[in-house]
């Protein structure tokens, strides 16, 4: 197995992390040259858009640079490293992997024609609508209701927890669309944000990824195209479990670039830091301490790495499994770490003004969104033969 990128995927990092760390920061101080937050965040969007980044695994024709899944996680990596909005990252790999990709892979040519270039441009926001407040987990005890009328569907119901909500022009909805067919009997949508009927709450405060507006999602009604619906009725199961395998590995690349920015700054404030007449990187409690968030950065790599990899094999059975592993490990592995680098630095980690302790509230998230580390682990068990469905 090779394990050196290659020189485009090291000038990728190195011009996604530069971009990042110019550019997609935290929103500045009200001196009246950003509006507001839907101001300030459609500016950084846009700039994305230019700049490649949401485009990375379009075809050409639509205005993308077609990179594989491992190029496109390492592009992740980059803005994970170079931010520090780690929310704002997470909103544009949200919008890529849970709403570009799906349309991507499944969606219609002429569904594709109109929306793939605006997407990748940076003209839209999208969000991917699943959760709902009884069917998180379980995302197909879901109650959202899709009805076939003619040329249309008829589409009620409610959404939550929905990733770029609040400033999203288009929504992909999943909704079932047949009640006894179970796993088959949800279909995608995707719904443009004039539809009448379509309502969102205002962006949820939240602990950590502050730069990613959150929302809830009302459907009243809304009448849908049939050439909107993403791939065949009855398909959205399919179409969910596949975003979500791309959600579960790149997206979590992201992490991997801040842990990797984490563990720089705890090395160089232990060699600095001196208690007495000593660094206290000098002293093995401390030294053993950071030794740890480096196993962690080095196991994650080739897990997320791993992942990608296998994104590209699409007759591999073996997809769900690695993006679980890859969910489950830099989720947890990223909140120890975060918890060891307070530790480090002691009183210092917990002020407000320290970015150390960011690092924790972004770093806690990932143990829920994308699937629980609960979920992981089912599915983990399910492919080696075990657990319920057994």
């Amino acid at each position: 197995m090779e394990f050196s990128l290659t020189e485009e995927q090291r000038e990728i990092f190195d011009t996604t992390a530069k971009l990042a760390r110019t550019h997609l920061g935290r929103r500045p101080g009200r001196d009246g040259s950003v509006p507001d937050e839907a101001a300030w965040f459609r500016r950084r969007w846009q700039l994305c858009g230019r700049q490649g980044v949401l485009s990375n695994l379009l075809p050409e024709h639509h205005g993308g640079a077609d990179v594989d899944a491992l190029t496109s996680a390492i592009m992740m990596q980059g803005l994970g490293y170079g931010g520090d909005d780690f929310g704002f990252v997470f909103s544009v790999a949200a919008h890529i992997y849970a709403c570009t990709v799906p349309i991507l892979r499944f969606g219609s040519a002429s569904l594709k024609d109109r929306y793939l270039s605006a997407m990748g441009s940076g003209k839209l926001i999208a969000t991917h609508s699943i959760t709902e407040p009884e069917a998180g987990s379980d995302p197909f005890a879901m109650t959202t209701r899709a009805r076939r009328d003619g040329d249309e569907y008829i589409i009620d119901g409610a959404k939550c927890y929905s990733s770029n909500a609040p400033f999203a022009d288009l929504f992909v909805i999943h909704a079932k669309t047949d009640e006894r067919a179970g796993f088959m009997g949800i279909s995608a949508f995707v719904v443009e944000r004039r539809t009448p009927g379509l309502s969102v709450s205002p962006p949820h405060k939240k602990t950590g990824l502050d730069g990613a507006p959150l929302g809830d999602v009302f459907l009243d009604g809304c009448r849908v195209p049939l050439a909107n619906r993403i791939g065949e009725e009855g398909n959205g199961g399919v179409i969910f479990t596949h975003s979500m395998n791309w959600e579960r590995t790149c997206l979590f690349a992201a992490y991997l670039g801040a842990m990797e920015r984490q563990l720089e700054s705890v090395v160089a404030y232990a060699r600095e830091r001196r208690q007495g007449r000593r660094r206290i990187g000098d002293y093995q409690a401390v030294a053993h301490r950071i030794a740890d968030m480096k196993v962690r950065l080095e196991a994650a790599r080739w897990l997320i790495y791993r992942g990608a990899w296998t994104l590209g094999q699409p007759s591999s059975e073996l997809v769900s499994m690695d993006a679980a592993i890859a969910k489950l490990f830099i989720s947890e592995a990223a909140v120890a770490s975060a918890l060891d680098a307070i530790q480090v630095h002691g009183g210092a980690g917990i002020m407000a003004e320290s970015d150390i302790g960011r690092y924790l509230q972004d770093a806690v998230p990932a143990k829920i969104f994308s699937g629980t580390v609960e979920i992981q682990r089912n599915t983990i068990a399910r492919t080696l033969g075990l657990g319920s469905g057994h």
